[in-house]
């Protein structure tokens, strides 16, 4: 029975011109979970992104700090399987987030242009907590299902690419020849996790925002793979953050 790691990039930059990027708190995430894997001897027998920037970095950081950590006389010390300077082996963009930008200029005409924001941001006595709400509003009207012809991939869309997600790592774990029981890592981003993780709840769009909203970066949710049959194992495990106390913990 297969293992399906999906880890959620480490911090991004929530409120900037480029969101992304890493931060350097999220490279440092990155790291930690490198580093919790190798000393917990947790062996990883591929790994996989999306197309994104951040998801791609999040994997570099964690690989780099992986190999660096495990212990030479480990048996997972001679993996073979990952090469991270040959992206068409290892980047799905089916694993891709939903496009932020579209879901937030759709929420509003108004918000057409980054000044707009901005100057809609600037007014609020706390401009981060307005960014937020402004964001929250958007993804509510986004996920009701009630304007799917206005984005670019509507809900609906998003989500049915998350099902094939999935399937693209069965189909992955069989062309590679990974064992039963094997474990396969990949970085992808909070929307698509949560889709999926309620798509295995059957539950529908509003629990999957629910959930999106509580997944932190880095956090890794399992779920065993078998044959046709997929089952949540575990949801959100973020335990390597506290390595240095709980400021490593974030949500953006």
């Amino acid at each position: 029975m297969a293992t399906l790691l999906l880890a959620r990039h480490g911090q991004a930059s929530f409120g900037q011109e480029n969101y992304d990027q890493l931060s350097e708190l999220g490279s440092i995430q990155a790291q930690m979970l490198g580093q919790h894997y190798a000393s917990t001897q947790r062996s990883i027998d591929a790994i996989f992104t999306g197309s994104l920037v951040r998801q791609q970095n999040s994997a570099r950081h964690f690989w780099d700090s992986y190999q660096s950590s495990v212990d030479t006389n480990s048996d997972i010390s001679s993996l073979s399987a990952i090469d991270l300077n040959v992206p068409d082996s290892y980047v799905l963009p089916q694993f891709d987030e939903f496009n932020h930008k579209d879901v937030f200029i759709k929420s509003n005409p108004a918000f057409s242009s980054q000044g707009a924001i901005a100057a809609e941001i600037a007014k609020a006595e706390v401009p981060m907590t307005r960014l937020a709400e402004l964001f929250d509003n958007a993804m509510q009207r986004w996920h009701s299902g009630d304007y799917d012809h206005d984005y670019i991939e509507s809900w609906s869309q998003f989500n049915e690419r998350a099902k094939q997600a999935l399937e693209q790592i069965r189909l992955k774990i069989t062309t590679l020849n990974l064992s039963g029981d094997s474990t396969v890592l990949v970085f992808t981003s909070g929307g698509v996790i949560a889709a999926i993780t309620a798509q295995l709840l059957q539950q529908g769009s509003q629990s999957a925002y629910q959930l999106n909203k509580s997944l932190v970066n880095t956090g890794v949710t399992s779920v065993t793979l078998k044959e046709q049959e997929s089952r949540l194992l575990s949801l959100n495990e973020y335990s390597h953050l506290f390595a240095d106390g709980k400021r490593f913990v974030t949500w953006r």
